[in-house]
């Protein structure tokens, strides 16, 4: 097993996770802390340190609001918000977990981007604990960047700042991480030219912004969109105009009573976390004309788009009512699109439906399949039972399989071939079903999801 290892900056060492066979890095910075200077410009590199760095606890957690928990709030009550888990401004690390016995293993790499709306999260809840799936032969990665507005802050001063007019800083935190990770993961037994990128959420919608961009292109060799956020294109918290989203950072710099952004600089991590709070407005990705040169939508069209086979889908009560529409409507429009402009690889679509036990009998909510296929129901205060953890181990074994080679199909970890999952067919409308166990079905779009998209292709 891999527990010290050396990686561009220095030497790390890590230890055994609740399998010995499983070493975990916890805490492993990527960039230089961003505070200070530092705060809302690029992430720059880290600065390299002596000796022997121990990465045995996660690093805090960026700065956002931390709800109370409200037992009305399914959210705060799934994940047991702890009020009190250490949060910082310097928080650009990750966490890795490896099966590796030496670092020539080269052993495919799965690399997550929490979600959270771009404002809220952190690597270290629970349910992403990489363990079960490096179990089966991956090197798992886990990433922190700057959420709300210490990410996404948009202020018309800082185009003059940044050399190449960097905003969406939050996506830059994520790309940094990208590149670290095709840098140095091969300490770790991982294969840098084999990394899938994965987020659920606004982290499936930051894999779409990853996608996005052209630099990325020799650091992706697949990616996974769970629930992502496809931003409307008229409208919502998620799609803002580069205009809308710099008057509105104009308005915030006057609600701190300051005049500019190096004064704002000055101001207390917690007094500008606390002011955003009381503001009330969500920060996120905007079309800048730099790092994300137009929307994904347009850029399929002219062939900007990262061409890799994608493994996407949604769960069948999302937000309970009212988005599960907009989430499958968005991802099937995803998929209408490069199949019209002839990108040619896989799209494996599914829709997850298990019954998710408890007294509030949520159904399969947003976010509640991130418990099954990174494996970690034990985690969970629900009284999961047998069927849950027999479609826990296999969506677990069809994201690994996909992780090792662009299909999910093939064994499970018993050896028993698995339910075979075909590429979405536009005309088919094959989908996989997570709901009791696995099993393929047809679900053609609805007459408002076809007539909806049609409409969008054309805008």
């Amino acid at each position: 097993m891999i527990k010290i290892t050396k990686i561009k900056n220095g030497y790390v060492r890590g230890s055994a996770a609740a399998d010995p066979r499983i070493i975990s890095f916890k805490g492993i910075p990527y960039a230089c802390p961003p505070v200070g200077e530092n705060r809302w410009r690029a992430p720059k590199p880290c600065k390299n340190w002596d000796g022997i760095k121990e990465c045995l606890e996660f690093s805090p957690i960026p700065m956002q609001s931390i709800p109370g928990l409200n037992k009305e709030n399914i959210y705060t009550r799934e994940w047991n918000v702890d009020s009190e888990i250490p949060m910082s401004e310097d928080c650009l690390y990750l966490n890795v977990w490896t099966p590796a016995s030496s670092r020539e293993d080269k052993l495919p790499v799965f690399f997550w981007i929490h979600g959270g709306a771009l404002q809220w999260g952190n690597s270290a809840e629970m349910e992403f604990d990489g363990e079960r799936l490096a179990r089966r032969g991956i090197v798992v990665v886990t990433i922190q960047y700057r959420l709300n507005v210490f990410g996404f802050f948009a202020h018309p001063d800082m185009m003059g700042e940044n050399v190449a007019g960097e905003l969406n800083i939050g996506n830059l935190d994520q790309q940094a991480a990208l590149k670290w990770t095709k840098e140095n993961i091969q300490a770790f037994g991982g294969d840098p030219d084999c990394i899938t990128i994965g987020g659920q959420s606004a982290g499936g919608g930051s894999v779409l912004t990853q996608l996005n961009c052209q630099e990325n292109k020799d650091c992706i060799k697949g990616a996974i969109v769970s629930s992502g956020i496809f931003g409307d294109p008229f409208h919502d918290e998620f799609s803002v105009t580069l205009e809308e989203a710099e008057e509105n950072s104009i308005r915030f710099l006057e609600f701190l009573g300051v005049s500019s952004v190096d004064e704002a600089r000055k101001l207390p991590a917690e007094y500008i976390r606390d002011k955003n709070d009381q503001y009330g407005k969500f920060w996120v990705t905007v079309t800048d004309g730099k790092f994300q040169k137009d929307t994904w939508r347009h850029n399929i069209r002219k062939h900007s788009f990262l061409d890799v086979p994608v493994l996407l889908g949604w769960t069948n009560h999302e937000f309970l009512r009212g988005t599960v529409n907009s989430i499958e409507t968005g991802s099937r429009m995803f998929c209408s699109i490069e199949h019209d402009e002839g990108y040619t690889y896989p799209k494996y679509v599914y829709e997850f439906g298990a019954e998710i036990p408890g007294e509030d009998d949520p159904g399969a909510f947003h976010s509640s399949d991130l418990w099954f296929f990174f494996e970690t129901l034990a985690k969970c205060w629900r009284p999961f039972v047998g069927k849950h953890y027999d479609l826990a181990r296999q969506m677990c074994n069809y994201w690994v399989n996909f992780i090792k080679t662009g299909d999910p199909n093939g064994e499970d970890s018993t050896g028993v071939p698995m339910e075979t999952w075909h590429p979405f067919d536009q005309a088919a409308s094959n989908i996989m079903h997570f709901y009791d166990m696995p099993k393929e079905k047809k679900k053609p779009e609805t007459e408002i999801q076809k007539n909806y998209i049609d409409y969008l292709k054309r805008v």
